[in-house]
């Protein structure tokens, strides 16, 4: 097992990561676990699979989960699930002190830690991630949020997790397509910062997606770890570093928004996808080779992985993806930075991007 520490000043935690952890809940969690009830937040797929395990985990110390059971999938980030929720957390007399557990995917966590941000002012919460993208992404680092019409991931809060349990286990419960997504956001840190962590991806990310238990420990822990260093140097993203982790981003989530934010394109995939568009924009700016663009494609599409927006058979032009990146979190002034690449490993945030050029390059990976 790695235990990764998350340095943040005032509110560092732990991310375990290995297996059998699950089990262990209420061992490790320890006296974060005040009340005999203990709240948890899940979906429906993770309540079936795993809910006899907490149970059970949770009665061996004396204490009984109470759970709340929303419907799996993108559409659960809403307005209406987070009144919900917190209307939940209240009636079940949550407190301050108290830590709700956020069990499930990067839906679940995103939820969960923006209710646990607003429900009296900041709750803390304990994040249980059952995806590969939730462990080695989007439960560290405090990035909390719900989906609206106008966009993706507008309205929520930084707000940290008082502790991170990634049990390994719970990944052979994913669908291979589950699997991958996740996948993207590990072959991420190789791309935007480490270019030996890709080359490790190449070589061994296909026995690691097979099932390789030692495979997978290594590449959730340094995904972890290389998540852990960007958050504690940029928290609140106003340094340009944190900005690095959207790599593949704005492209993806015009991805998603143009699908409906819905099961036709899973985050990751659009992240993937996302990623060989910032590399292959790079290469047309003259900032990367082609050859290296193309080494980014051929790998996402050697896992099973698109690697051709065209194949998502989306109805629109360039222009309306560039329509749904106006609502990116990142406009400033008018301005929306993109991160592209210098090299694998070398990304960096460019702000003099013109989104007429973007629209057209967009137009022409449509049609490819």
């Amino acid at each position: 097992m790695a235990v990764i520490p998350v340095d943040i000043a005032g509110r560092p935690y732990e991310v375990h990561v290995g297996s059998g952890l699950l089990p262990r809940l209420a061992e490790i969690a320890g006296p974060r676990l005040r009340k005999r009830r203990v709240p948890i937040v899940t979906d429906a797929n993770v309540h079936a699979a795993c809910a006899s395990m907490v149970d059970a985990a949770l009665a061996a110390a004396g204490h009984e989960a109470a759970w709340r059971v929303l419907p799996a999938g993108e559409a659960s980030k809403s307005w209406n699930q987070l009144a919900a929720t917190v209307d939940w957390l209240l009636a079940e007399e949550v407190e301050r002190g108290d830590h709700i557990i956020a069990l499930g995917g990067g839906v679940i966590g995103d939820l969960t830690g923006f209710a646990a941000s607003i429900l009296k002012r900041g709750c803390n919460f304990i994040q249980v991630p059952t995806s590969l993208l939730a462990q080695v992404d989007s439960s560290v680092g405090g990035k909390t949020a719900i989906n609206t019409p106008a966009g993706k991931n507008l309205v929520g809060a930084f707000h940290q997790p008082a502790l991170v349990l990634a049990d390994l286990d719970l990944l052979n419960t994913l669908p291979r397509r589950e699997l991958l997504a996740g996948y993207a956001e590990v072959v991420k840190y190789g791309l935007l910062g480490d270019a030996r962590f890709f080359d490790w991806c190449v070589a061994h990310g296909a026995a690691m997606l097979a099932g390789d238990a030692d495979l997978r420990e290594q590449a959730v822990a340094h995904s972890v770890a290389a998540k852990a260093k960007i958050v504690k140097a940029d928290e609140r993203e106003t340094l340009g570093l944190r900005a690095l982790l959207n790599l593949g981003h704005t492209f993806g989530h015009a991805l998603e928004a143009q699908t409906g934010f819905s099961d036709r394109l899973l985050h990751g995939e659009g992240v993937a996808l996302g990623m060989i568009l910032a590399a292959r924009f790079s290469a047309r700016r003259g900032l990367i080779t082609p050859a290296a663009a193309d080494r980014i494609a051929a790998h996402f599409a050697d896992v099973g992985m698109a690697s051709e927006i065209a194949t998502l058979g989306l109805n629109c032009d360039g222009q309306a993806l560039v329509a749904h990146m106006l609502h990116d979190k990142k406009m400033d002034a008018g301005t929306l930075p993109f991160v592209l690449m210098k090299d694998i490993g070398e990304a960096f945030l460019a702000k003099d991007v013109d989104l007429a050029e973007v629209a057209t390059f967009l137009g022409d990976q449509l049609t490819r």
